[in-house]
């Protein structure tokens, strides 16, 4: 494991958002949905996710979710993923990470 410094986590913004749509990313090399994503003051941003093993798409819409939102865009097949959703990996697959309660969108992960 690699070590970083306090200023290195500092630099990484972790939000809370809800998840407003999500479809399959057909291009994708490996299974993932496309999420449409409301970080409330940080506006909409897309994000592709490989999460299809637990989640189907209608369970998505409405969950709250956290993402890192400051790395560079990166294009996955036909999507702009302006965010990375951070989930924990588990024998069973990707289990997303979330807040215990609802919280503001866009708050920050302290």
């Amino acid at each position: 494991m690699a070590e970083i410094t306090w200023q290195d986590f500092e630099k990484i913004e972790i939000r809370a958002g809800i998840i407003l749509a999500a479809e399959p990313n057909t291009g994708a090399k490996k299974p993932a949905y496309k999420l449409k994503i409301d970080f409330g003051p940080l506006g909409i941003k897309y994000s592709s996710a490989q999460i299809t093993g637990l989640y189907s798409e209608k369970d998505l819409i409405g969950k709250q979710i956290v993402a890192v939102v400051n790395f560079p865009p990166k294009q996955v097949a036909s999507v702009k993923s302006e965010c990375l959703v951070l989930g924990v990996l588990d024998k069973q697959g990707i289990v997303l990470l979330r807040p215990e309660r609802k919280v503001e969108n866009g708050g920050r992960i302290a």
